[in-house]
């Protein structure tokens, strides 16, 4: 007879939202089962956020070695030409993986989570079978959390499958293709198509719009675009991939067909919920279209049933995920939680970086706000120059009427760790003064946040 095990919380999925969910759990001493049918950490984990961020690493090293061959302007130099061998950068990438697997797996069981590794369906709302290596378990809960994740989404005519690769393939290739094309010049694309680039790959990137980042406004996305061009990234834009065929992507542009051949096509149009295969069309939830409907506080239409992360809605971030997984844990602790964030910092990781949180100037204008904009650029930022990024620069957008901001956004080398300010600034509910008032390390990018802040006031400094 199947083994059967009686729990206050089940949680499903052991990703981003789903272990902070066990974590929490486990301090607040609620009994707890996480089921997980890979290793816990999910997609961000193990085949997105942090592999991903692993490999661009690399690329930059590898890069910046290149440029040394002969002599740089920096006055450091290289003999030969660097080597790359991708499956040892594969190799390390995995040791990174393993190390904060390993680390979320103690955390885990620190606080007395138990985990079942294997896959689970959901007969009813409260009850999950899970097939594991040593036969099936159900789990009956008093609550559920779901949080199932996110997978690639796919091209229907372009079926994942072969050379037809996504993210979670890339990141694991075992040697470089000579000629990469990228379909969406969305952050995942564009990220992962410049990595490779500056791993020396031939790279073309194939995008329906017409133009790139279109979560970003151009002023941001202009020096991503500079640096596309100037690295040798081919960008077709206002095109539509038609099929792949004998090693080749068949595009529409401008009513012409192109065809252009490639060792290896990524495909990174987005990603969906998973809602198949875990037996949602069991547990009588709401749907928001492809989402799982919510509350405030992460609650399903099912009464003891939350969903988070992906699974409920843009924007499919980890800091969201987890962000809501303490709502959901500490509401069925009986906490009076919800989740009303003013805004959520997302980073995309280009060459240069972009990170932007609350609204940017066209956003307030189509919302009615009447307000301030300023914009600090990088070359009068000494931290900035001295890195060779004088390329960037910090925006800040305020409400006019009290000087609240509601905007801070920046495009550069390194400012993705920017992002801590610009959500707590936004979060906090910071006036112009708030930012101009305090004092801000030298040397570093932190600077070009009070500048943009007392050019708003109108009396920068540097500028």
């Amino acid at each position: 007879m199947p083994e059967q095990i009686k729990t206050k919380l089940l949680i499903l999925g052991g990703g981003p939202g789903g272990y902070v969910a066990g974590i929490r759990a486990g301090q607040l001493g609620i009994d707890t089962v996480l089921v997980e049918g890979d290793r816990v950490g999910g997609t961000c984990l193990i085949r997105g956020c942090i592999p991903s961020k692993a490999m661009i690493h690399v690329a930059g090293k590898f890069a910046d070695m290149t440029h040394a061959v002969g002599g740089a302007a920096d006055g450091i130099g290289v003999a030969t030409a660097p080597t790359l061998d991708l499956a040892r950068t594969v190799a390390w990438k995995e040791t990174v993986v393993d190390k904060l697997n390993g680390g979320v797996a103690a955390l885990l069981k620190r606080q007395k989570v138990k985990v079942l590794n294997g896959w689970g369906r959901f007969t009813d709302a409260k009850t999950c079978v899970v097939e594991t290596a040593d036969g099936e378990i159900t789990v009956k809960a008093e609550h559920v959390i779901l949080a199932a994740g996110s997978i690639p989404a796919a091209l229907p005519h372009i079926p994942f499958g072969g050379d037809v690769i996504s993210s979670t393939e890339a990141l694991s290739l075992p040697e470089l293709p000579k000629r990469l094309v990228v379909i969406g010049a969305g952050y995942i694309g564009l990220e992962l198509g410049s990595a490779f680039r500056k791993f020396g790959c031939e790279v073309t990137v194939v995008e329906a719009l017409d133009r790139i980042l279109p979560l970003y406004d151009e002023a941001l996305t202009k020096p991503v675009r500079t640096w596309l061009e100037q690295a040798g990234v081919t960008l077709h834009l206002g095109a539509r991939a038609q099929g792949f065929e004998n090693g080749e992507l068949v595009v529409e542009k401008n009513g012409q067909t192109l065809r252009l051949p490639a060792d290896k096509l990524l495909v990174t149009v987005g990603r969906r919920p998973r809602t198949a295969g875990w037996g949602l069309e069991s547990m009588g939830l709401d749907m928001a279209g492809p989402f799982v409907r919510v509350n405030n506080q992460m609650e399903t239409a099912m009464r003891g049933v939350y969903a988070i992360g992906d699974l409920v809605g843009e924007p499919m971030l980890e800091h969201k995920a987890a962000a809501q997984a303490h709502v959901a844990v500490e509401t069925i602790a009986g906490q009076n939680r919800r989740f009303q964030p003013n805004a959520i910092a997302a980073v995309c990781f280009t060459e240069p970086e972009i990170v932007s949180c609350g609204v940017s100037p066209a956003e307030a204008e189509l919302m009615g706000i009447d307000a301030i904009t300023a914009v600090f650029p990088f070359t009068a930022n000494g931290r900035a120059l001295s890195m060779e990024a004088g390329e960037g620069f910090t925006r800040v957008v305020a409400r006019k009427s009290d000087h609240r901001v509601i905007g801070l956004q920046a495009v550069g080398r390194h400012v993705s760790e920017l992002a801590g300010e610009f959500a707590m600034s936004v979060e906090m509910g910071a006036v112009l003064e708030d930012l101009a008032g305090t004092i801000h390390v030298h040397p570093t990018l932190s600077e070009t946040v009070h500048e943009a802040a007392l050019r708003a006031l109108g009396h920068a400094i540097h500028i």
